[in-house]
Protein backbone atom coordinates (compact mmCIF):
# COMPACT_ATOMS: atom_id res chain seq x y z
CA UNK A 1 0.00 0.00 0.00
CA UNK A 2 1.04 3.23 -0.90
CA UNK A 3 1.91 6.39 1.65
CA UNK A 4 -0.70 7.95 -0.28
CA UNK A 5 -3.32 5.44 0.13
CA UNK A 6 -2.20 4.64 3.88
CA UNK A 7 -3.09 8.41 4.50
CA UNK A 8 -6.79 8.50 2.68
CA UNK A 9 -7.70 5.23 4.85
CA UNK A 10 -6.31 6.88 8.15
CA UNK A 11 -8.23 9.73 7.32
CA UNK A 12 -11.75 7.90 6.61
CA UNK A 13 -12.41 7.36 10.08
CA UNK A 14 -11.84 11.11 10.84
CA UNK A 15 -13.77 12.41 8.67
CA UNK A 16 -16.90 9.81 9.50
CA UNK A 17 -16.15 11.35 13.36
CA UNK A 18 -16.99 14.79 12.09
CA UNK A 19 -19.47 13.74 9.92
CA UNK A 20 -21.27 12.29 12.61
CA UNK A 21 -20.25 15.64 14.99
CA UNK A 22 -21.70 17.97 12.65
CA UNK A 23 -24.98 16.02 12.19
CA UNK A 24 -24.87 15.93 16.17
CA UNK A 25 -24.87 19.63 16.44
CA UNK A 26 -27.55 20.57 13.85
CA UNK A 27 -29.94 18.29 15.32
CA UNK A 28 -29.54 19.08 18.94
CA UNK A 29 -29.06 22.99 18.35
CA UNK A 30 -32.24 23.01 16.66
CA UNK A 31 -34.16 20.77 19.02
CA UNK A 32 -32.75 23.14 21.80
CA UNK A 33 -33.65 26.45 19.93
CA UNK A 34 -37.08 25.26 19.54
CA UNK A 35 -37.39 23.79 23.27
CA UNK A 36 -35.91 26.93 24.48
CA UNK A 37 -37.82 29.56 22.61
CA UNK A 38 -39.82 30.92 25.63
CA UNK A 39 -36.88 31.43 27.85
CA UNK A 40 -35.01 33.21 24.90
CA UNK A 41 -37.85 35.72 24.56
CA UNK A 42 -38.15 36.15 28.26
CA UNK A 43 -34.55 37.08 29.01
CA UNK A 44 -34.49 38.77 25.38
CA UNK A 45 -37.08 41.08 27.33
CA UNK A 46 -35.62 41.20 30.38
CA UNK A 47 -32.35 42.36 28.52
CA UNK A 48 -33.79 45.01 26.94
CA UNK A 49 -35.93 46.26 29.72
CA UNK A 50 -32.88 46.37 32.86
CA UNK A 51 -30.19 48.58 30.51
CA UNK A 52 -29.82 50.21 27.42
CA UNK A 53 -28.23 48.68 25.13
CA UNK A 54 -28.74 46.00 22.12
CA UNK A 55 -30.33 42.72 23.15
CA UNK A 56 -27.42 40.59 21.51
CA UNK A 57 -23.54 41.00 22.33
CA UNK A 58 -21.56 40.35 18.95
CA UNK A 59 -17.69 39.66 19.09
CA UNK A 60 -15.22 38.35 16.49
CA UNK A 61 -13.72 35.06 17.83
CA UNK A 62 -11.27 32.78 16.19
CA UNK A 63 -12.62 29.38 15.05
CA UNK A 64 -10.90 26.55 13.39
CA UNK A 65 -7.72 27.05 11.85
CA UNK A 66 -8.32 30.61 13.29
CA UNK A 67 -10.68 31.61 11.04
CA UNK A 68 -12.64 34.83 12.27
CA UNK A 69 -16.61 34.14 13.26
CA UNK A 70 -19.49 36.94 15.00
CA UNK A 71 -20.06 35.14 18.42
CA UNK A 72 -23.16 35.91 19.88
CA UNK A 73 -24.03 35.85 23.22
CA UNK A 74 -26.96 37.82 25.58
CA UNK A 75 -25.44 41.20 26.57
CA UNK A 76 -24.10 41.24 30.32
CA UNK A 77 -22.44 44.60 29.96
CA UNK A 78 -22.92 48.09 29.70
CA UNK A 79 -22.16 48.90 26.66
CA UNK A 80 -19.07 51.28 25.38
CA UNK A 81 -17.06 50.11 28.25
CA UNK A 82 -13.11 49.57 28.43
CA UNK A 83 -11.88 46.00 27.88
CA UNK A 84 -8.35 47.16 29.61
CA UNK A 85 -9.36 45.12 32.48
CA UNK A 86 -10.06 41.78 30.81
CA UNK A 87 -6.34 41.88 28.61
CA UNK A 88 -4.76 42.77 31.76
CA UNK A 89 -6.53 39.43 33.56
CA UNK A 90 -5.67 37.09 31.12
CA UNK A 91 -2.31 38.87 30.36
CA UNK A 92 -1.58 37.90 34.29
CA UNK A 93 -2.98 34.64 33.92
CA UNK A 94 -0.89 33.61 30.92
CA UNK A 95 2.30 35.07 32.12
CA UNK A 96 1.82 34.01 36.00
CA UNK A 97 1.54 30.65 34.79
CA UNK A 98 -0.58 28.31 37.71
CA UNK A 99 -2.14 31.38 38.80
CA UNK A 100 -5.55 30.46 40.41
CA UNK A 101 -8.87 31.89 38.81
CA UNK A 102 -10.84 33.38 40.71
CA UNK A 103 -14.39 32.09 41.85
CA UNK A 104 -16.42 32.94 38.53
CA UNK A 105 -14.00 31.20 36.24
CA UNK A 106 -11.13 31.51 34.83
CA UNK A 107 -12.06 34.00 31.89
CA UNK A 108 -14.91 35.80 34.22
CA UNK A 109 -13.83 38.63 36.89
CA UNK A 110 -14.89 38.79 40.18
CA UNK A 111 -17.08 41.93 41.11
CA UNK A 112 -16.32 43.42 37.59
CA UNK A 113 -17.74 46.68 36.76
CA UNK A 114 -18.86 46.31 33.48
CA UNK A 115 -21.19 43.61 34.00
CA UNK A 116 -24.94 44.94 34.92
CA UNK A 117 -26.91 43.21 37.64
CA UNK A 118 -28.34 40.81 35.39
CA UNK A 119 -25.39 40.43 33.05
CA UNK A 120 -23.94 38.52 36.49
CA UNK A 121 -26.45 36.54 37.31
CA UNK A 122 -26.76 35.48 33.23
CA UNK A 123 -23.18 34.44 33.45
CA UNK A 124 -23.53 32.39 36.84
CA UNK A 125 -25.78 30.71 35.14
CA UNK A 126 -24.43 30.70 31.67
CA UNK A 127 -27.53 31.63 30.49
CA UNK A 128 -25.85 34.21 28.09
CA UNK A 129 -24.44 31.53 26.43
CA UNK A 130 -27.66 30.54 24.94
CA UNK A 131 -27.54 32.58 21.39
CA UNK A 132 -24.58 30.93 20.76
CA UNK A 133 -26.40 27.38 19.54
CA UNK A 134 -27.09 29.83 16.63
CA UNK A 135 -23.52 29.43 16.09
CA UNK A 136 -23.72 25.57 16.58
CA UNK A 137 -26.26 25.92 13.62
CA UNK A 138 -24.59 27.72 11.67
CA UNK A 139 -20.87 25.58 11.54
CA UNK A 140 -18.93 28.34 13.53
CA UNK A 141 -19.00 26.54 16.37
CA UNK A 142 -19.90 22.72 17.32
CA UNK A 143 -21.78 21.94 20.86
CA UNK A 144 -17.97 20.69 22.25
CA UNK A 145 -15.21 22.35 21.87
CA UNK A 146 -12.48 24.61 23.09
CA UNK A 147 -13.53 27.62 24.48
CA UNK A 148 -13.59 30.19 21.41
CA UNK A 149 -11.03 33.07 21.84
CA UNK A 150 -10.36 36.35 20.76
CA UNK A 151 -7.20 36.77 18.45
CA UNK A 152 -5.39 38.93 20.75
CA UNK A 153 -5.68 36.56 23.35
CA UNK A 154 -4.33 34.02 20.44
CA UNK A 155 -1.10 35.40 20.27
CA UNK A 156 -0.40 35.12 23.97
CA UNK A 157 -0.95 31.58 23.78
CA UNK A 158 2.44 29.38 23.27
CA UNK A 159 2.67 27.40 20.06
CA UNK A 160 2.28 23.85 21.57
CA UNK A 161 -1.50 25.68 22.66
CA UNK A 162 -1.95 26.52 18.86
CA UNK A 163 -3.28 22.90 18.36
CA UNK A 164 -6.17 23.50 19.79
CA UNK A 165 -7.52 25.28 16.88
CA UNK A 166 -7.17 22.42 14.37
CA UNK A 167 -11.46 22.03 15.23
CA UNK A 168 -14.03 23.85 16.07
CA UNK A 169 -14.62 26.12 19.24
CA UNK A 170 -17.26 24.88 21.25
CA UNK A 171 -19.85 25.97 23.70
CA UNK A 172 -18.55 23.29 26.45
CA UNK A 173 -15.56 21.46 26.58
CA UNK A 174 -12.82 19.10 28.20
CA UNK A 175 -11.85 21.70 30.54
CA UNK A 176 -15.13 23.25 31.54
CA UNK A 177 -16.43 20.12 32.84
CA UNK A 178 -13.35 19.31 34.29
CA UNK A 179 -13.50 22.24 37.42
CA UNK A 180 -13.00 25.49 35.54
CA UNK A 181 -13.28 26.89 38.27
CA UNK A 182 -10.34 25.39 39.94
CA UNK A 183 -7.48 25.99 36.89
CA UNK A 184 -5.03 27.74 36.20
CA UNK A 185 -5.06 29.06 32.68
CA UNK A 186 -2.42 27.38 30.88
CA UNK A 187 -3.90 24.18 32.23
CA UNK A 188 -7.35 24.66 30.65
CA UNK A 189 -5.64 25.32 27.67
CA UNK A 190 -3.30 22.13 27.84
CA UNK A 191 -6.70 20.75 28.61
CA UNK A 192 -7.92 22.46 25.03
CA UNK A 193 -4.61 19.94 23.17
CA UNK A 194 -6.05 16.82 25.17
CA UNK A 195 -9.57 17.14 23.94
CA UNK A 196 -7.86 17.41 20.14
CA UNK A 197 -5.77 14.76 20.72
CA UNK A 198 -8.81 12.73 22.33
CA UNK A 199 -11.79 13.93 20.01
CA UNK A 200 -14.56 11.33 19.63
CA UNK A 201 -18.22 11.13 19.34
CA UNK A 202 -18.43 9.21 22.64
CA UNK A 203 -16.04 11.85 24.30
CA UNK A 204 -18.48 14.34 23.04
CA UNK A 205 -21.33 12.48 24.37
CA UNK A 206 -19.59 12.25 28.08
CA UNK A 207 -18.33 15.83 27.96
CA UNK A 208 -22.48 16.58 27.11
CA UNK A 209 -23.93 14.98 29.51
CA UNK A 210 -21.52 16.46 32.10
CA UNK A 211 -21.96 20.01 31.26
CA UNK A 212 -25.60 20.62 33.30
CA UNK A 213 -24.18 18.89 36.45
CA UNK A 214 -20.89 21.10 35.82
CA UNK A 215 -23.40 23.99 35.33
CA UNK A 216 -25.17 23.51 37.61
CA UNK A 217 -22.18 23.55 40.46
CA UNK A 218 -21.11 27.15 38.45
CA UNK A 219 -18.19 25.56 37.06
CA UNK A 220 -18.95 26.04 33.28
CA UNK A 221 -19.95 28.23 31.04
Amino acid sequence: MTQLAEKKEAAAPRLGQEALKRGTDVVLSLALIVMLAPLFLILWSFVRWTSVGPVLFRQQRLGRDQRPFTLLKFRTMYVDNDDRIHRDYVTKLLSDGPAAANGNGLFKLDADPRVTRLGGLLRRSSLDELPQLVNVLRGDMSLVGPRPVLAWEAKLFDEPHQRRFAVKPGMTGLWQVSGRSRLSMRTALELDVEYVIRRSFILDLAILARTLPAVMRGGAS
